[in-house]
């Protein structure tokens, strides 16, 4: 079996632990420990019986009600089969360009949505935003002639930085076509977001992908969405597969998006809990976490990561990210979940056993 790309291989995992794939603690999906919420599993139960018909292929009362959710018109917002898959149509875009920049180290699906389509990909290393704007790099892109996009994703992944709209704003006039992933947006309290929903209506080159998933703890739902100027969504409508979106995730979505309960206990839960996980990580010789604004913590390890993933694996069964699949990072770091005070003590304790320094020096490479 191969290494996943992807955190969330359950599989995978068991069969190196040698055990069920129930059995294993799963560090290596970002996804909100809490979910999914009640109203979303009673949503779907509520609609079992609308599976012997085909759903509304415009999605109007899902748009609608994030229509209410955004304070925008409906025809701004597509609902997609995941953001992943509206991610393929944001690159689609991005490939009429003559290049495109794409903030890395990057989640992995970018790069492959991108060659897809045969786009030409430079690279832009993260740090360099804040550099290009004071440098004009962009600028001397733009006065070539040269019609550019950029991809980029905040709060970033695997990171965890957060880049503010003051930061992003300036570069929406000098790119063609700006895609600006917030998958791990709504991990943070509305009063620290630094979405761009609340300008997108100025911006034609402005495409934002939400998902819903990894919030609500829904991904096997696949569902996300589209904030971006209506007449490139109704390009996209017009050319993709129809029913993007099944009838028990159009219906769950709706009433999560209205779960404010649910909403509060995640912020609540989110904020002691990661700093408690930061710290305990900080303490542990040989590794160095990276503050994070997301539900997740990048960490430094002095031991290779592939070799610190199987011991956890074999002796706690224990599941983490390792990062081979942003290259800029490689064996040297992995990726952890926030999940939840106990969880997350059991993943400390754990790192902390095989990373001994006596055990340590037993690694074999």
């Amino acid at each position: 079996m191969h290494r996943p790309l992807h955190g969330g291989n359950l599989a995978w995992a068991a069969a190196l632990a040698g055990c069920s794939p129930g059995a294993i603690l799963d560090f290596s999906a970002s996804i909100n420990p809490l979910g999914p919420p009640k109203s979303a599993l009673a949503a779907i139960q509520a609609h079992l019986s609308y599976l012997v018909a085909y759903p509304d292929p415009d999605y109007q009362q899902l748009r609608a009600s994030l229509s209410e959710l955004h304070n925008l018109p409906s025809d701004w917002i597509l609902p997609g089969n995941g953001s992943a898959e509206l991610l393929t149509w944001a690159c689609w875009d991005l490939s009429k360009l003559q290049r495109t920049y794409l903030v890395t180290p990057a989640f992995g699906d970018y790069l492959r949505a991108l060659k897809a389509f045969g786009t030409n990909v430079v690279k832009c290393p993260l740090g360099t935003l804040d550099w290009g704007l004071e440098s004009g790099i962009w600028d001397k892109q733009m006065d070539s002639g040269l019609q550019s996009g950029l991809l980029l994703n905040n709060p970033h992944n695997p990171t965890g930085q957060l880049f503010f709209r003051e930061t992003i704003l300036p570069l929406l006039e000098q790119f063609a076509l700006v895609v600006v992933d917030e998958a791990f947006m709504d991990f943070l309290r509305p009063s620290s977001q630094q979405s761009l929903i609340s300008v997108v209506q100025e911006y034609p080159n402005l495409v934002i992908l939400r998902s819903l998933t990894k919030f609500y703890s829904l991904p096997g739902l696949r569902l996300g969405y589209a904030v971006a100027h209506p007449d490139r969504l109704r390009r996209w409508q017009q050319l993709r597969d129809p029913w993007p979106v099944n009838i028990l995730a159009a219906a769950a979505a709706e009433a999560v998006i209205k779960d404010t309960v649910f909403g509060q206990q995640t912020w609540d839960w989110l904020e002691e809990a990661r700093a408690r996980l930061f710290e305990g990580l900080a303490q542990i010789p040989g590794l160095h976490p990276y503050p994070s604004a997301a539900n997740f913590l990048l960490v430094q390890s002095e031991q290779p990561s592939t070799a610190v993933q199987e011991s956890l694996l074999k002796k706690e069964q224990i599941l983490i990210r390792d990062c081979l699949s942003f290259p800029e990072l490689g064996s040297s770091y992995f990726r952890v979940a926030v999940r939840s005070v106990a969880d997350n003590q059991r993943l400390i304790d754990g790192l902390a056993e095989i990373l001994r320094t006596e055990e340590g020096k037993n690694f074999r490479f």
